[in-house]
């Protein structure tokens, strides 16, 4: 298919494609909303959301980056890296080191596994095709502290930790296809090893500080919140682009059925599509309304970007206990995969293996987020 679309189409400059995906994107919404109203219904939507949504997932990112550093300097990472050691081989067929990578994502982001893989005694533990499974393994716990405390904060506090469960569920799915998908087309990457170092992993970290305990505190706080404006300063181009543009095309005109230009107005594209085959989404995740499926769908691209989505549709009345769970489930799983991989297999150097991860993490995150919705029914049942 894709050599018989380049065969008819590839002689088509991809600057007509861009200025062609552009003037049909632009021309739908201003023809829909009026050219004037759409421009500002842009703007009032970004600034909306830079001043009410970014600045507060920037002050869960410095919090919880704060808490990581702690949990990091003082040992409890180790400690939790310890005890989850014993699970990864049977459950994940990773080596038991990997669990270092989930529990530095967790409290991170996804490209926290690329730094440890990147450690030729870290790698020396992993076969190869288990090697570049990490870049799926990494990614579905990516964010996830911060996912976990967003929900909370909107008043959900069970939900989030069935979607927790279904997150863990989606990434056995997906780290177990990646490493399938390897060993398929490259057979020999069954028994080669990652790397040649004979270096042994520490099992303990050999604390050289001697700095007293209160300026270890002080200095864990402040270093792992300067950490949390990075996150938050690195996700407002996802919020206030992509968001901006999903809103647009999830949220209909004022209440009055006009369009005024005023924040989150849009042509509700989204919620019409997803109508259309709405008990797919009902029977998969129970969806209630149509407008949710534009979480998965900004997730995709940033996960940061579908959280600032909430607040809205919890004010819009749209959100029940069980999308909380599934928001949590598919946002830590994917958490903007489409966004990283590509960047995060070029670093580790087997880009050609993106199509193949990706394929495998769409998999993965639509389990995760089948998983936390039939939890949620059961545990409602009992």
């Amino acid at each position: 298919m894709k050599k018989l679309f380049k065969k008819l189409f590839g002689w088509i400059p991809s600057g007509i494609w861009c200025l062609a995906i552009v003037i049909l994107l632009f021309g739908y919404l201003g023809s829909r909303m009026g050219t004037a109203n759409m421009l500002n219904t842009i703007m009032n939507t970004a600034h909306d959301l830079l001043l009410n949504t970014v600045f507060y997932l920037m002050a869960i990112c410095v919090i919880t980056g704060a808490l990581g550093r702690i949990l990091v300097d003082f040992g409890v990472v180790k400690l939790l890296e310890k005890l989850l050691r014993p699970l990864m081989k049977p459950i994940f067929n990773l080596p038991g080191v990997a669990s270092l990578g989930a529990v530095m994502t967790f409290l991170s982001d996804n490209p926290a596994i690329i730094s440890l893989a990147q450690d030729a005694r870290f790698a020396s533990y992993f076969r190869k095709y288990q090697y570049i499974s990490l870049t799926n393994f990494g990614t579905a716990f990516g964010m996830g502290l911060l996912v976990i405390v967003f929900m909370v904060g909107q008043g959900f506090y069970w939900e989030p930790f069935v979607g927790l469960f279904g997150a863990i569920c989606g990434c056995v799915v997906s780290t177990r296809l990646m490493q399938r998908s390897v060993i398929k087309y490259y057979p020999e990457y069954r028994d080669q090893v990652a790397s040649v170092s004979a270096d042994e992993f520490p099992d303990e970290e050999v604390n050289k500080d001697k700095k007293p305990m209160f300026q270890r505190i002080l200095d864990a706080l402040l270093d792992g919140g300067r950490t949390g404006v990075d996150v938050g300063l690195a996700i407002i181009p996802g919020v206030l682009i992509i968001s901006t543009l999903v809103m647009m095309l999830t949220f209909g005109p004022s209440a009055t059925g006009a369009y005024t230009g005023s924040a989150y107005e849009g042509t509700e594209l989204l919620p019409t599509l997803a109508g259309k085959c709405n008990f797919i989404f009902e029977w998969l995740f129970g969806f209630q309304d149509p407008h949710l499926v534009a979480f998965p769908i900004t997730a995709l691209g940033a996960v940061g970007a579908a959280l600032s989505l909430v607040p809205n549709f919890l004010e819009a009345g749209w959100i029940d206990g069980n999308a909380i769970a599934v928001f949590t489930a598919i946002g830590m799983c994917w958490s903007g995969y489409l966004s990283t991989h590509t960047a995060m297999l070029d670093t580790l150097g087997y880009r050609d293996l993106t199509p193949k991860a990706i394929g495998a993490h769409t998999i993965g995150g639509l389990v995760a987020a089948f998983v936390a919705h039939w939890l949620f029914v059961l545990i409602s049942i009992l």
